[in-house]
């Protein structure tokens, strides 16, 4: 009957064994499977087809010895800024609006190459001002009158083509965002998810924090979102903070604007003048504007940044890393600004196409589907029709929890392959330990057994 009994636990053990075998071949095969991450769509710029990418192809075209940038109106037209009425023609032709100016892109450039080899003054900035033909300087209120006049004496000595202008508030770099991270070194946004193909990050403003910036969710630091690994700042404005599980999780493709909600991301473009725009910021939530300059140079009081957005948004401190978008169309993220959301100001964004060029990345957006909509003449680049300008489409918002690290989430990871293995270890020692056990008995009986023949 002993014996009996000891047969039934080794075939138990036996099969136990076995089907932990099995078990943990089956998770190791589903972590492998999970480690290649699934196929998602990455935007990239598009062939012309919105009001703001006929003026960009016209003015490529025609170069910018006879144009001086492009925008769009209030109604949506494409309006295209020229040196002479030969060029107004061609403009006219290609179905666009034509203005004449007085000064080309060319001495533009020239002007605001000038004001940049100046001294640099904290609390000054300047940018393309396209519609006016200018380039516009502003300066704050930190700028004292000896600096403004000797930034009036440069803007002077460069012509009509400058112009000067005070404004309130300071320029600062803004913390804080759509989704809060933190870190040591303060507060900041998760601007956008983008990836390398293999491994997802969140693209934010490069002020935020330098390289090895330790990022969390939560204020207690339980829930690691990630870390820093590529940064620019000053000189442009964005940094990389890679998820510390790899993956940005459910609902990459979607930005936060506050209450639980959110805007479906579809595509990226290049901002135009003119166009309106929306910002969503943890601080003072969702905002809307219009650009009124490209190509901005602001000094920081912590260094000098340059080809920025320009814009009529207000932010405020805690705003900075949050995304700039319309109509669902990613194009920028939050540098910096001056001024309030109870009496406005100015706010600067880094562009998101020159970023992710310098990252080599690429944005994680909405699966494209059969059903997916054409995009509409507004999707990027159009001021046409206030009214039809919307932030995007609206989906619910996910924690930025979802791409958090803790002990338990790893152990649990099914990416991770250590409880698989742990499990065919197991299993192994329990097949090896059954049969030394029944190989152990076998001798003992063995030994009774020739022991009593020769008893």
């Amino acid at each position: 009957m002993r014996h009996a009994r000891r047969r039934v636990v080794r075939r138990v053990t036996r099969l136990t064994a076995v089907g932990g075998l099995l078990l943990g071949g089956a998770m190791v095969t589903q972590a492998a499977m999970a480690s290649d991450t699934p196929a998602r769509d990455a935007a990239t710029l598009s062939a012309p087809q919105t009001p703001a990418d006929k003026g960009s192809a016209l003015v490529a075209k025609l170069g910018s010895a006879r144009t001086a940038g492009s925008w769009v109106d209030s109604g949506g037209r494409t309006v295209v800024a020229v040196t002479d009425k030969a060029t107004a023609a061609e403009v006219t032709k290609a179905g666009a609006e034509a203005k004449v100016v007085p000064y080309s892109m060319n001495q533009l450039k020239s002007a605001a190459t000038t004001l940049g080899s100046a001294p640099k003054i904290a609390g000054t900035a300047w940018a393309m001002d396209y519609r006016n033909n200018k380039v516009l300087v502003e300066a704050d209120s930190s700028v004292s009158a000896t600096s403004w006049a000797a930034m009036t004496k440069v803007a002077k000595s460069i012509g009509a083509s400058v112009e000067m202008q005070r404004t309130q508030g300071k320029f600062t770099t803004r913390i804080n965002g759509a989704q809060p991270i933190l870190s040591t070194g303060g507060r900041c946004s998760a601007g956008y998810n983008v990836t390398n193909g293999q491994t997802d990050f969140i693209l934010t403003a490069g002020h935020c924090g330098p390289v090895g910036s330790i990022w969390f969710a939560d204020n207690q630091g339980d829930q690691q979102l990630g870390k820093t690994v590529s940064d620019n700042f000053p000189g442009s404005d964005f940094s990389l903070v890679q998820y510390a599980s790899g993956s940005a999780g459910e609902g990459a493709d979607v930005v936060a604007i506050g209450n639980g909600s959110g805007v479906t991301i579809t595509g990226l473009a290049d901002a135009a003048v003119g166009e309106k725009v929306f910002r969503s910021g943890s601080t003072s939530g969702l905002h809307d504007g219009e650009v009124t300059a490209l190509d901005a140079t602001v000094n920081y009081p912590e260094g000098t940044v340059t080809g920025l957005i320009q814009t009529t948004v207000c932010a405020e401190p805690g705003d900075s890393g949050g995304p700039l978008f319309s109509n669902g169309i990613a194009l920028g993220v939050t540098s910096g600004g001056s001024g309030d959301c109870k009496a406005g100001g100015t706010t600067f964004f880094q562009p998101l196409t020159k970023a992710l060029a310098a990252l080599n990345v690429k944005l994680l957006v909405a699966p494209k589907t059969a059903a997916s909509p054409a995009p509409s003449a507004s999707a990027a680049g159009s001021g046409a029709a206030a009214g039809t300008i919307t932030p995007g489409t609206s989906a619910p918002a996910t924690n930025t929890t979802a791409g958090t690290t803790t002990l338990a989430s790893r152990l649990t990871d099914p990416k991770n392959v250590g409880p698989g293995l742990l499990v065919i270890a197991g299993s192994l020692i329990a097949l090896v330990a059954t049969r030394w056990i029944r190989a152990e008995q076998d001798r003992k009986a063995f030994q009774r057994h020739y022991s009593a023949m020769w008893g």
